[in-house]
């Protein structure tokens, strides 16, 4: 088959796999692994359904191929991603800006305000925030 140029190109895929938020979610709960499998036609599946990696979400004909399998790269690849805690929703929304803790940060960002104002306060009038020169003079003396 000729591959797929132009804007139809994007539309062609790779087989779809599990996701490593879903592998993760077999191997600490036996229940949605076991869900997941029920989803799946056994006559379907190679060798039945027999011989199943978690990790790599592949099924297998046999139990050859199922060990051989569990000495290759791709297999120990995925076990390293795997150690990898996946990201939850909560550190999403905290990297994208935005936060759930109950108002505590409209509290900081209006004291924020406050001290804006009263540094444009500042600049605005500069001898607000000017020292008179006798207390310059003073405080040259105390450091040397």
């Amino acid at each position: 088959m000729p591959a797929v140029r132009g804007g139809d190109s994007k539309k062609k895929t790779r087989r779809y796999k599990r996701d490593l938020d879903q592998i993760h979610e077999d191997l600490q709960s036996p229940r949605h692994l076991e869900l997941y499998k029920e989803t799946k036609d056994a006559t379907d599946l190679p060798a039945l359904g027999e011989f199943y990696c978690v990790p790599c979400a592949k099924w297998f004909e046999s139990e050859h191929n199922y060990s051989e399998h569990k000495k290759a790269k791709p297999h120990k690849r995925r076990l390293r991603q795997l150690k990898e805690e996946p990201y939850s929703q909560k550190e999403a929304e905290a990297a994208a800006g935005l936060t759930t803790n109950n108002g505590r940060e409209t509290e900081k960002m209006a004291i924020d305000e406050d001290v804006l104002q009263d540094a444009s306060a500042a600049l605005i009038d500069p001898a607000a925030c000017l020292i008179e020169p006798e207390q310059h003079q003073i405080e040259i003396e105390a450091i040397r």
